[in-house]
């Protein structure tokens, strides 16, 4: 562009200096053959410029013409990226959905686990009372011996099985905590019928078998499962607030609870379903820090590096 400003500057120099040159005084002869030959340089000036105009047309519809497919490619490329971009949230929100239910999974089976080990106890002492009724059954006969070689026993020494005193303790009615306790629904019976209806997505049955454990047993332990589950229904019915709720009733009334984690994990994700992720995310992080080396803390380190939180795993203690 500078050259052909110059060169342009230069044929309209010589063009002025032409039309200068005709205008002066000369002799007629000499004056007609001047004439001629700088009408002959001017309108070589005007063919020159002509070209050059035509030139530099050529050359601003060329970079019009490039600038224009530029343009488009951009808008393409816009397009595409946004098209990926959409798909890695599909996907990243699959993946969420699925790493929710896979963890919803983790934990019914983990209950069943502890469910079968507490079975397994029962059965256990079971087996140890039937042990130890057989041993008494066994040695009964000898004791029945003894007590028949010694007939210088009178009746009246034993007391009589009409008598006021025996008669008063069996007319007495049960109290109210003998009433309560008959009332009550067995503990692993109702603890196993709830996760049963909660993983056959009967939750309002659930829920009211998981209550009738927190009412009943609120000192067991599996009274803190059972309140982690009443906000998993929570969470599968979209109720997020009442699932925050019922996450927090695991963390502040049961924190020794092998839920405990579990719970933080859940709140966390239902936080950031609800768009608080400030407090999702710090949510997360606790969990992390206070639980570093269990499976809900992976899931929490899972979860933060798809949202673009980077957060290290965790390293083992130093032994």
């Amino acid at each position: 562009m500078p050259k052909t400003h110059k060169l342009r500057n230069r044929l309209l120099t010589a063009a002025v200096l032409a039309v200068v040159l005709a205008s002066a005084p000369l002799p007629a002869h000499a004056a007609s053959k001047e004439i001629i030959e700088l009408q002959t340089q001017v309108q070589q000036l005007l063919d020159m410029m002509q070209r050059l105009q035509s030139t530099l047309d050529t050359k601003f519809g060329v970079m019009q013409h490039l600038i224009e497919q530029t343009a488009d490619n951009t808008n393409q490329m816009t397009v595409t990226v946004n098209a990926l971009q959409q798909k890695i949230n599909a996907q990243s929100e699959a993946g969420s959905g699925k790493l929710d239910t896979v963890s919803g999974q983790v934990q019914s089976l983990n209950d069943s686990v502890d469910e079968l080990k507490s079975r397994i106890a029962k059965l256990d002492k079971s087996v140890q009372d039937l042990q130890a009724q057989l041993q008494n059954i066994q040695s009964s006969p000898a004791g029945a011996g003894s007590f028949s070689q010694s007939p210088t026993q009178s009746p009246a020494q034993f007391p009589a099985a009409n008598s006021p005193q025996q008669s008063a303790p069996a007319a007495m009615s049960p109290g109210p905590e003998a009433q309560a306790a008959n009332q009550a629904p067995p503990l692993a019976e109702t603890f196993q019928a709830g996760v049963r209806d909660y993983n056959a997505a009967r939750y309002d049955v659930a829920a009211a078998e998981f209550l009738d454990v927190l009412r009943y047993y609120p000192l067991d332990e599996q009274a803190g499962s059972a309140q982690f589950y009443l906000g998993e229904i929570a969470y599968r019915q979209l109720n997020y607030a009442e699932a925050v709720k019922a996450f927090n009733a695991v963390l502040e009334s049961f924190p020794g609870s092998p839920k405990a984690p579990a719970a933080q994990l859940r709140k966390g994700f239902a936080l950031l379903q609800m768009n608080k992720k400030d407090a999702g995310v710090n949510e997360l992080r606790l969990l992390i820090k206070r639980h570093p080396q269990t499976p809900e803390a992976a899931q929490a380190r899972t979860k933060l590096n798809g949202m673009g939180i980077r957060i290290t795993p965790a390293t083992p203690a130093p032994r």
